[in-house]
């Protein structure tokens, strides 16, 4: 009877433990212990190269240099027989279209200039690439609220991510492993102008597998998909 007695006092107290609370921050620091456990982000220096599969296309290969002390990045992609190069160096930009320089104010896009462009490369792989550190910048409100959900049928815990308007319109969703804190997966949907999300916009990115750069943990394996109708889009390989 007195065993029987401990051993309901033991598994009441693990209980206890496994459902206390946890903030979004403690959750968000212990996320960043484990995937940056030197704290290497703030001075990471490093090359790296992603492969890019999308469906009825060919591959796309991305050589990624990113020098935050020395404000300094650099995108090489090369599809089929044509490459393209970004540099922003110090808010300097130059661009090349296999080995051509372009002139940085040329319309690569409708109201996007090169120069936008490759801020917004920089942006864009400077983000994905360090998260979860990314999460401590400014302009970041997080959620204090933690949950405990089931995507895709794994249960993670889960905290929902807005930005100050200057920095982002979109409202993200991150999702951890509950024993390892390592981030699984995250989605992002669109809003509205009065701010409100819009259900079926917006993308998820499941992640597996890691690579090790500047000894951060980084996912390896990227698969994009709708939010909407779950197609898939496609999967960045980090080699």
């Amino acid at each position: 009877m007195k065993k029987y007695i401990i051993l309901v006092f033991i598994l009441a107290i693990h209980s206890k433990h496994f459902s206390q609370d946890i903030s979004a921050q403690e959750l968000l620091n212990k996320s960043i212990a484990y995937h940056d456990p030197e704290g290497a982000w703030n001075t990471f220096s490093s090359k790296f190269l992603v492969t890019m599969q999308i469906p009825n296309k060919s591959n796309q290969e991305s050589k990624i240099e990113i020098n935050l002390p020395k404000e300094y990045f650099k995108l090489v992609t090369k599809r089929d027989s044509v490459s393209v190069t970004y540099t922003l160096d110090k808010g300097k930009c130059i661009i090349s279209k296999n080995d051509s320089i372009r002139i940085s104010k040329q319309k690569e896009k409708p109201k996007r200039s090169h120069c936008e462009m490759t801020k917004l490369y920089k942006d864009y792989y400077t983000y994905l690439y360090g998260l979860p550190m990314k999460l401590n910048d400014p302009g970041t409100i997080i959620s204090e609220k933690v949950e405990h959900k089931t995507f895709k049928g794994k249960k993670y815990l889960a905290f929902k991510v807005n930005y100050d308007t200057k920095v982002g319109k979109d409202v993200w969703h991150f999702y951890f492993n509950p024993e390892t804190y390592a981030m699984k997966v995250y989605q992002f949907f669109k809003t509205n102008e009065d701010g409100k999300v819009k259900p079926e916009s917006g993308e998820y990115i499941m992640l597996s597998e890691e690579a090790i750069i500047n000894n951060i943990k980084m996912p390896k394996i990227r698969a994009w998909y709708y939010n909407a109708d779950d197609k898939y889009l496609g999967t960045d390989i980090l080699n």
